[in-house]
């Protein structure tokens, strides 16, 4: 992938998404903050979420890259009450830098189905920092950094259209929303089917085992019934479902724990 390129004007551009080379590292969303200049803290250009599936022995961990999708139709911008455009170019959906404190932002925030506008608190006035699609990188003839950063090449950036003639239509991940109403530019490839078991296991049996200790401990069972592993209770996991709308920034820290920027 080269690193300098010549981008067309009056175009959507967007993202591709593979899911399934992705491994969490987390570097476009460190390189994103470094290239823009945020500190620390809930301010981001872009998330990855990860979130579990199944149970013992069939577990899944699910990633989905979620900068702000550049949609084609951007509810959010009609809901800014002018805070936000789409800029004609690169069809790259845009905050006002003038106005990056407007209380405007938090029904913009609302009307979005992927939560891409972050803020730096609670408070109706806050700072608010999204995806710019690095408009200012491709002014330069550079991709965006999270593209040229990621280390497992789990992400392209193009045109809409050759990304879709390259890789397919598919703009919706599993427990994703709909992108139905906002015609998102984004590409996912979702992760590989579960490949066959390589060492088969007798389940109950491992689970009987996991379930002892020694004797010579004197300490109960680990769990009592097979089932407290194979039926988690509801409320045990805080990542068992994607959430990419948080109400809080605390919230926010919590679903997003891992990311340590």
């Amino acid at each position: 992938m080269s690193s300098t390129t010549t981008f067309e004007t009056g175009v959507q551009y967007g993202f591709f998404f593979d899911q399934s080379r992705c491994d969490g590292c987390r570097t476009c969303i460190t390189s994103c903050k470094s290239w823009n200049g945020v500190q620390a803290g809930p301010l981001r250009g872009s998330r990855l979420f990860e979130w579990e599936t199944g149970t013992f022995p069939n577990v899944r961990l699910n990633m989905v890259f979620a900068p702000c999708y550049h949609c084609q139709n951007p509810v959010c911008v009609a809901a800014s009450n002018g805070t936000m455009f789409k800029e004609p170019n690169y069809g790259a959906v845009l905050i006002d830098p003038a106005q990056a404190s407007s209380p405007s932002l938090r029904a913009a925030w609302e009307a979005c189905p992927y939560g891409a506008i972050s803020f730096d608190s609670d408070l109706a006035n806050a700072n608010a920092f999204k995806c710019t699609m690095c408009v200012d990188r491709l002014e330069q003839g550079q991709l965006p950094l999270c593209v040229l950063a990621c280390p497992m090449r789990a992400l392209d950036f193009g045109t809409l259209s050759d990304l879709q003639a390259k890789y397919g239509t598919n703009n919706q991940l599993d427990e994703m929303p709909s992108g139905s109403t906002t015609s998102p530019s984004v590409v996912f490839k979702p992760h590989a089917a579960t490949k066959p078991t390589i060492v088969t296991l007798d389940t109950d049996t491992v689970l009987s085992v996991m379930a002892t200790r020694p004797s010579s401990l004197n300490l109960p069972a680990v769990y009592s019934s097979a089932s407290d592993v194979t039926n988690i209770p509801s409320g045990l996991m805080t990542k068992n479902a994607l959430n990419m709308k948080a109400t809080t920034v605390e919230q926010q820290e919590q679903l997003l724990a891992d990311d340590n920027s």
